[in-house]
């Protein structure tokens, strides 16, 4: 398998590749997994705060959520140790972060969208694996492709669908150190729960993939279970 890991901004210089996984570990795909383990049954991947408000105003029962601190028309933050205690099943979300969001709605051409971080890693790269994709690219969302804790999770899902037998321990200790985990541990992120970066630093919390297609104009999320 052909891997290349690009920020979102080297996307506007290709075409839409054949097969894409947007990394965002700490955290908006963190939460989405964890939003699906509490019950939710999609997640809209909304283009701005605007635009994720107002498909709140139009469907009052989904529940939006945003980076940073609480705000007017938002139910909740991009957190999973706030998420982790909501019930949202049979809910859809409304998801909009400042990198995550950003960079899946960059690929939404692609045929085949992967929303990962750690939790997911495993079933991401079995669904690669079962795939049989010859040149996968890797969007590493954070800090304009360079987060250490994106691009860790990035190779580690790329080395794993070629093989089973990778240790996590060093991309786990790559993603500890980066800059987004100081930043949470430190508090100078806003909307933050003291277990965050632990919950974004557990390998295969979850046995399912995420795969975001296009559905009446909105990129919507969804859960794709497979045994690896």
């Amino acid at each position: 398998m052909d891997s290349r890991f690009l920020g979102i901004a080297d996307l506007e210089h290709t075409e839409a590749p054949p097969v894409a996984v947007v990394v965002d570990v700490m955290r908006a795909f963190t939460v989405a997994a964890w939003a699906f383990a509490q019950g939710a049954e999609k997640i809209v991947l909304a283009e701005s705060l605007e635009g994720a408000l107002a498909l709140k105003a139009r469907h009052p029962d989904w529940v939006a959520l945003k980076d940073g601190p609480p705000a007017p028309g938002f139910d909740t933050v991009n957190s999973p140790g706030l998420l982790r205690s909501m019930d949202l099943s049979g809910r859809t979300v409304v998801q909009k972060t400042t990198a995550g969001t950003v960079g899946a709605l960059a690929v939404r051409e692609s045929p085949l969208v992967l929303c990962a971080g750690f939790v997911v890693a495993g079933a991401t790269a079995a669904l690669l694996r079962r795939h049989r994709s010859e040149r996968v690219t890797f969007v590493v969302t954070g800090e304009d492709g360079q987060a250490e804790e994106d691009l860790a999770c990035a190779q580690y899902i790329a080395r794993r669908a070629t093989g089973t037998g990778t240790d996590a321990a060093g991309f786990l200790r790559r993603a500890a150190e980066s800059r987004a985990a100081a930043e949470l541990v430190e508090g100078v992120r806003q909307g933050v729960h003291p277990d965050d970066v632990a919950l974004c630093l557990e390998v295969d919390r979850f046995p399912f993939a995420m795969v975001a297609t296009s559905e009446d104009s909105l990129m919507v999320l969804r859960t794709h279970a497979i045994s690896q």
